[in-house]
């Protein structure tokens, strides 16, 4: 398996990986503006881009997804929620949906609280093990933080959403699995993220101070520290929604 982390504008991380040996790869929450890294990426290990996604509808910068996948003629995915978001065809994804891509293969968990259609990607190396061996995040979970709640308006019921998805869906994974977030520190996305890029769930759940709150001080919490909106963030919603 290969595994590739890409810093990029507003303290974006996107990521590539897949199997080299069977040469199939998935590009993650590419950023608009890097495709052409990502197609030679691809050129260099021999791999086909079979899936290109984004873990959500981003707000804070303009998605180069469906460009890449226009590209490289792999699908573009969301999750199906995102249907109601959005005015273009995607390749929906549903929540513990399996993804092969060679000997790796991508459980899709469905996250919301974020976002409605937020999404987290547990990936396995089959020729590793069978156990999972990391877990792109998305806005769901940063390093040290949580996704913020407010982006639909909704903050404190959006806030218990994230709470669930997070104690529902991530916490009960083994502490060993790796985490790899969308934003470190700078974004916009969340309070307090970690200028570290990568961590593991064990870690997070000792020294995450949002992850051993109770429901109700979490809500709180979360809904008390919203750091201010992104920038021109109504234009790049509309960029990553329209036709």
């Amino acid at each position: 398996m290969f595994f590739k982390q890409l810093p990029t504008k507003e303290s974006s991380l996107s990521y590539f990986f897949g199997c080299g040996g069977l040469g199939k790869a998935v590009a993650v929450d590419v950023v608009a503006g890097d495709e052409p890294w990502f197609v030679e990426q691809a050129t260099q290990a021999g791999v086909a881009i079979t899936h290109v996604i984004d873990t959500h509808v981003h707000a804070d910068h303009v998605s180069g997804g469906r460009k890449l996948a226009e590209l490289t003629g792999a699908p573009y995915c969301l999750h199906e929620s995102a249907r109601d978001l959005v005015h273009f065809d995607f390749e929906p994804l549903r929540d513990e949906q399996t993804i092969v891509a060679g000997n790796v293969t991508v459980r899709v968990l469905h996250t919301p609280g974020h976002t409605l259609d937020s999404t987290c990607l547990l990936v396995t190396d089959k020729r590793r093990g069978e156990a999972p061996w990391f877990a792109i995040t998305g806005d769901t979970l940063f390093v040290g933080a949580v996704g913020r709640p407010d982006l639909a308006g909704r903050e404190r019921e959006m806030a218990g959403i994230l709470y669930d998805s997070l104690h529902r869906k991530l916490l009960n994974l083994p502490d060993d699995v790796e985490i790899y977030p969308g934003h470190q520190a700078g974004s916009a996305c969340g309070a307090g993220l970690s200028g570290k890029p990568s961590s593991t769930l064990g870690f997070e759940k000792r020294w995450n101070p949002a992850l051993s709150l109770p429901r109700e001080a979490f809500i709180d919490a979360l809904t008390a520290q919203i750091p201010p909106r992104p920038a021109d963030m109504d234009r790049i919603v509309a960029a990553n929604t329209a036709a």
